[in-house]
């Protein structure tokens, strides 16, 4: 059996989680099943860079690393992904807000049914 890859030193779990129940993150990178996403193959695509989602579940791995349950509605994925796989779209840094400028405003309408597609009871 391989050694598990502990790419870092850091113990995450020593710290708070760094994202919360609900919040909405955007993925960095490609993610592919690495064969414990039942239904696809190996090396198939999962989230794409830039595919928005929220933390539905936290849970850790090897008493280490923080392992957050991702839900991306778009694709009907459900994916565990480490931190630095994820971004925040909730919490962003002052200085990034700075850099959105104007754009900044929007970024509480991602994720959600614009008022015209909205079904009324």
């Amino acid at each position: 059996m391989a050694d598990i890859n502990r790419d870092d030193d850091v113990i995450e779990v020593a710290f708070p989680p760094r994202f919360r129940y609900g919040e909405r993150v955007v993925a960095r990178s490609v993610i592919r099943n690495d064969g414990t996403y039942n239904g696809k193959d190996i090396g198939d695509v999962l989230v794409n860079k830039g595919d928005m989602g929220y933390v539905v579940h936290i849970n850790t791995f090897l008493q280490q690393f923080y392992i957050y349950a991702v839900d991306f509605v778009e694709s009907g994925h459900r994916v565990g992904m480490r931190a630095k796989e994820l971004c925040t779209l909730d919490h962003l840094p002052d200085e990034v807000l700075a850099q959105l400028g104007p754009h900044a405003s929007l970024l509480h309408t991602l994720g959600t049914t614009p008022a015209h597609l909205e079904k009324t009871p």
